[in-house]
């Protein structure tokens, strides 16, 4: 009977997720896998010469930190053998990073640069084409960016290396990857757009043909109109616009490969993305953890700032105004007095692709005093199991978990069943406070169809959070985790870094101060604390209060 009702319940959890799917990712997924394309190893075109400005791009961190040893995700790997490349006891992800060549971006010493010269050599040497997962469209994609970053400032890309680099493009443009979409999508058209204005000629016309084409579709879709990234992601999001400013800096280095009218579409999507990053970022600079999020993946909001300046591209200093609400992405950002809050009243994503989803709906930040305060518990792994379940699930964020399930039904690596969806929404600012209120109605598949309502109310001494659950329900526990600098002075009350105090005050609930775990990088795992609320009526009230 329990095996019955277990193939039962992962045939409603396939049909849930599978239901959302467009109807090429059905079909395209079978002809990824199967077509394969002729490998093209004719000569290259010939370089096409630059009629503009090369702007230096984003400087990413030093990751070949010695001639046989990388460091990605806080791993460090030996790579001087072969079998380095396609090496899986590293993880996939590791080898996509080692396969990326974003080091090439980096600022190098001249033994740096030789160092990375023979490293380009060996890559080619190693991985013949079409073989291993170096040549997956999505590291084949950031790879051939970054050589062309390299060779536009100033390095030397040997013949061996431009020709490589042309049998890439051409196998990228047959295995562009429709079947994933969203950002996977974004950058294999980023990659032959650039590509096709790196190179001359007619084939290198037809790769910034296609690449235009997949960014005119995507952009307008994938960037809202209040300049959030579809996927609700201020790590993704911040990536995504970096792509968005290289396109320009190609431009700019290539004039007239884009018309004008586009150029001007990429440059007013990157300021509105700007003004987006700034709303989702801490007073520290770096991003909130919503979703697959994480600090050490995506430039900072300084970085991008910086970039963007160089480009000449016009952007707001900082976010206008005490409450800044996002509609279309559904994100709030409030400021009071030495309190910033940011709170996540939106969808989990775009339904036909939610791989990148936590079930986090109506959690939040909190930063006091400049400092991170309040935190959702981060994101530190990709592969699928018991963390990387454990880091999406609402139990993980600042949330209230009913019934012991999650709001969406996260599952796999990066698989929604059913989700959550905004209901109600609301937002003030009067009397020298503000109230953001929001419920969803993640739990009506349950047999009491929970409604959860959540309502904040900010004021420069003080938050109250207010959760009222409308319908059925066998319990209910709203959870706070506490940045590992706040450290627990009392049942009700923590110390902030600096010595300036938060208290808490429940009413309707049981108030307890666990122990925990944060992971704010991938393969980093922290000490903090936990403020577990055990609701005793439907609607609890919680009032932080500081000094």
């Amino acid at each position: 009977m329990r095996s019955t009702l277990s193939r039962v319940a992962s045939l409603t959890q396939y049909w849930h997720t599978l239901r959302h799917l467009r109807p090429v990712q059905l079909y395209g997924r079978i002809w990824f896998r199967f077509a394969r394309p002729q490998i093209d190893l004719r000569p290259a075109p010939t370089r096409r010469r630059s009629v503009g400005i090369w702007t230096a791009p984003i400087e990413k961190p030093r990751s070949i930190t010695a001639p046989s040893t990388a460091n990605f995700l806080n791993e460090s790997r030996e790579i001087s053998s072969p079998r380095c490349w396609n090496n899986f006891s590293c993880g996939k992800l590791w080898l996509y990073n080692l396969h990326y060549f974003d080091d090439l971006s980096g600022a190098l010493s001249a033994e740096q640069s030789i160092l990375q010269e023979r490293l380009v050599l060996r890559w080619i040497e190693e991985n013949p084409p079409a073989a291993g997962n170096g040549w997956d469209p999505y590291p084949t994609s950031l790879r051939i960016v970054n050589w062309i970053k390299w060779a536009q400032a100033g390095n030397s890309l040997s013949e061996i290396a431009r020709q490589s680099l042309a049998v890439q493009v051409r196998w990228l443009s047959k295995r562009v990857e429709h079947h994933l979409l969203a950002n996977h999508l974004f950058v294999n058209g980023k990659a032959l757009t650039i590509a096709g204005m790196f190179f001359d000629g007619p084939e290198a016309d037809r790769w910034l043909d296609q690449g235009s084409r997949i960014l005119s579709r995507e952009i307008p879709e994938q960037i809202l109109a209040d300049g959030g990234n579809f996927e609700r992601s201020p790590m993704y999001h911040a990536m995504i616009l970096e792509d968005v400013l290289d396109l320009i800096n190609a431009n700019d280095a290539w004039r007239g490969r884009i018309s004008s009218a586009i150029v001007q579409q990429w440059r007013t999507t990157a300021s509105g993305m700007l003004e987006w990053l700034a709303g989702l970022v801490h007073p520290d600079g770096d991003v909130s953890f919503f979703n697959d999020s994480a600090f050490a993946i995506a430039p900072t909001l300084s970085e991008i700032r910086a970039y963007a300046n160089r480009l000449q591209i016009q952007f707001g200093s900082q976010v206008d105004g005490k409450l800044r609400w996002f509609q279309e992405s559904g994100y709030v950002r409030a400021e009071c007095g030495p309190a910033v809050l940011i709170a996540d009243i939106a969808p989990v994503g775009p339904d036909y692709q939610p791989g990148h989803a936590h079930a986090d709906t109506l959690s939040f930040e909190l930063s006091l005093h400049g400092q991170r305060t309040i935190v959702n518990s981060g994101t530190s792994t990709y592969l699928a199991g018991p963390q990387r379940t454990r880091e999406r699930s609402t139990a993980a964020h600042n949330t209230v978990e009913i019934d012991g399930c999650d709001s969406s039904e996260v599952w796999g690596g990066f698989r929604v069943a059913r989700r959550a969806r905004i209901i109600e929404s609301a937002c003030d600012m009067s009397g020298g406070s503000i109230t953001i209120a929001a419920a969803h109605d993640g739990y009506c598949r349950l047999s009491g169809r929970p409604i959860h309502h959540r309502q904040w109310q900010l004021a420069s001494d003080r938050l109250i959070i207010t959760d009222t659950i409308r319908g059925g329900f066998r319990s209910a526990v709203a959870r706070l985790y506490l940045h590992p600098t706040v450290e627990k002075i009392a049942p009700d009350m923590v110390r902030l870094s600096g010595g300036r105090q938060l208290s808490f005050v429940v009413h309707g609930g049981r108030l307890q101060i666990n122990s925990s775990k944060w992971y704010p990088e991938f393969g980093v795992e922290r000490e903090n604390l936990c403020v577990e609320l055990t609701m005793t009526d439907p609607k609890m009230t919680l009032e932080l209060l500081w000094t």
